[in-house]
């Protein structure tokens, strides 16, 4: 995997998992997880505004897919297949927490030991956006942010308002969020991978959820759709947040 320039490669190992990581920046922590196919220069785009606006940004690469990788419609398809074959991932399942978020969970903790800090902001994308949600249960992320997220894959009603959570994490969740650990998302209003996830986010978490609904039916709401309202939204979300 190349190096990207300004980034620090490293590797993270928990739960019996290693994955590459990217860092940079100084300040709170913020975990990004990058959209399929991996992390793209739209991708690394964001990340860098969200290091200039005073974070330690930390990127994982799960899915072994190389730095820079195009948002190509061949990229997309490849990684696709490894999403559904791979065991990380709760692509079908109702009601499971994808086993990867023990790994960011890991993460999530270790950089919030080093830094400090009310805790880490989390931001997933896509297949990976509602591993932020599953990321608040240890209690070290105070930013978790989704933006578009699509697992379960949405067919079937009940797979389409399916929150990639077991019935004992979204009660952490929820309890979180009524503590005052509010929840951001994003969408846009015609985004069939998204499903009616929002509808039950309002309904489990109340006024806690913010949601941030865009007319059209793109989907990548910071990267390849970008929507610059979206992204100041985001980067203001952290700093209330995550700066004392």
């Amino acid at each position: 995997m190349s190096q990207l320039a300004g980034w620090d490669e490293s590797t993270f190992t928990a739960a019996g998992h290693t994955y590459p990581t990217y860092r940079n920046g100084s300040g709170p922590g913020v975990i990004i997880i990058h959209e399929i196919p991996g992390i793209t220069p739209n991708v690394l785009k964001f990340a860098e505004e969200v290091v200039a606006s005073g974070f330690t940004v930390v990127m994982p690469s799960i899915l072994g897919t190389a730095a820079g990788l195009s948002h190509s419609v061949g990229n997309v398809n490849k990684t696709m297949v490894k999403i559904c074959v791979s065991k990380e991932f709760a692509t079908w399942a109702l009601q499971t927490t994808s086993p990867i978020t023990t790994w960011l969970r890991a993460l999530a903790r270790d950089l919030h030991a080093e830094l400090g800090g009310p805790g880490v902001g989390a931001l997933g994308m896509c297949f990976s956006g509602g591993f932020a949600l599953a990321m608040m249960v240890d209690g070290h992320v105070a930013a978790p942010v989704l933006s578009q997220p699509s697992l379960p894959f949405p067919v079937g009603s009940k797979r389409k308002a399916d929150l990639n959570l077991s019935p004992a994490d979204l009660a952490v969740v929820k309890e979180r969020a009524s503590a005052g650990c509010q929840v951001l998302g994003l969408r846009y209003k015609g985004d069939m991978a998204v499903g009616n996830r929002f509808d039950t986010l309002r309904r489990e978490l109340g006024d806690d959820f913010l949601a941030v609904e865009l007319d059209g039916s793109k989907h990548s709401v910071l990267t390849e759709h970008r929507d610059e309202m979206s992204v100041q939204r985001v980067l203001a979300f952290f700093k209330e947040k995550l700066h004392p």
